[in-house]
């Protein structure tokens, strides 16, 4: 997957209106969406094209548990489909971008769907409205860890099997991380037989040998009670944002600062492209540490 050109217009034109309408208007699922069922799926694919002869694979898993409240309908409707955007004008190189909702293992009814990469605003869009903002949560903590796990074994991408070039994953959210992935809920979810459950380290350490993976926590309060578990995780890719509105613009910065471009670099060009430069310093702000762990 992952053909064709992004327009920015047409993404426009596709989502115009929406910062009027109701979350219930845009996602208007009831349950997981066929399309987006990882049972029995064995591979999500990032290929190069023409268009895109250097692919760079981005997943982007949003927590739509309860806990959240009204940021994952926020960030569906209006973060995520300006993303490719951000990415443009971060000055990443041909991104493809796969869209994942995340909930609670065992209690939700569709604890983990799953789009496709792509690069086209028709079809990023198709995955965006598709999600199902199930919003409930409860009876333990979110399973981001399914999310890891399928991105470590259930992705097949051009840019780590030709270039050795690792993906970007990103997850955001806002309870703490569990210990185990667990098999039965892999079995349960996506038909995997385990002999054993994963404990989070080994699944994490998976996941880093052709993704670079990030913990997104959308806002400062909830990076004060979440930050410290996360960051024993992922360390500096632990990366709290000032407010929601952050994150997509954090993510991206992100990506490009792993393929080599400044911090400032990066300010400057979003500046460039129209935010406002009182948004700045909060991006400076959550990206400055992991910009110093590379060495900047």
């Amino acid at each position: 997957m992952g053909y064709g050109n992004y327009s920015h217009e047409a993404h426009v034109r596709i989502s115009k209106g929406r910062s009027k309408g109701s979350r219930g208007k845009v996602f208007k699922q009831t349950k997981c969406h066929p399309a987006m069922n990882p049972y029995g799926v064995k591979f999500r694919e990032s290929r190069d094209s023409a268009d895109h002869p250097n692919s760079t694979p981005v997943i982007f898993a949003l927590d739509v548990s309860g806990s959240m409240g009204e940021i994952p309908g926020h960030m569906a409707a209006k973060t995520l489909p300006t993303f490719m955007k951000t990415l443009d004008d971060a000055g990443v190189p041909d991104p493809q971008v796969l869209f994942m909702a995340i909930g609670q293992g065992t209690h939700d009814r569709a604890p983990l769907q799953i789009g496709q990469f792509e690069s086209t605003a028709e079809l990023m869009d198709q995955w965006l409205t598709r999600m199902y903002l199930e919003g409930r949560g409860g009876g333990g903590n979110e399973s981001y860890e399914l999310g890891m796990y399928f991105a470590a074994r259930h992705t097949s991408c051009d840019s780590w099997e030709k270039r050795q070039e690792k993906g970007f994953f990103f997850v955001t959210g806002d309870e703490p991380p569990n210990p185990l992935v667990l098999k039965r809920e892999v079995k349960g979810l996506l038909g995997d037989d385990l002999d054993e459950d994963i404990p989070l380290a080994s699944m994490m350490k998976e996941l880093r040998e052709s993704w670079h993976p990030f913990f997104l926590i959308p806002d400062l309060g909830r990076g004060r009670s979440q930050g410290p578990a996360w960051r024993g995780v992922f360390g500096d890719n632990c990366i709290v944002c000032a407010t929601p509105d952050d994150v997509g613009y954090v993510a991206a910065g992100l990506v490009a600062l792993t393929v080599g471009a400044r911090l400032e670099t990066v300010l400057a060009r979003f500046e460039k492209t129209g935010l406002p430069a009182d948004r700045l310093p909060g991006l400076r702000s959550a990206m400055a540490g992991y910009a110093k762990s590379i060495g900047q």
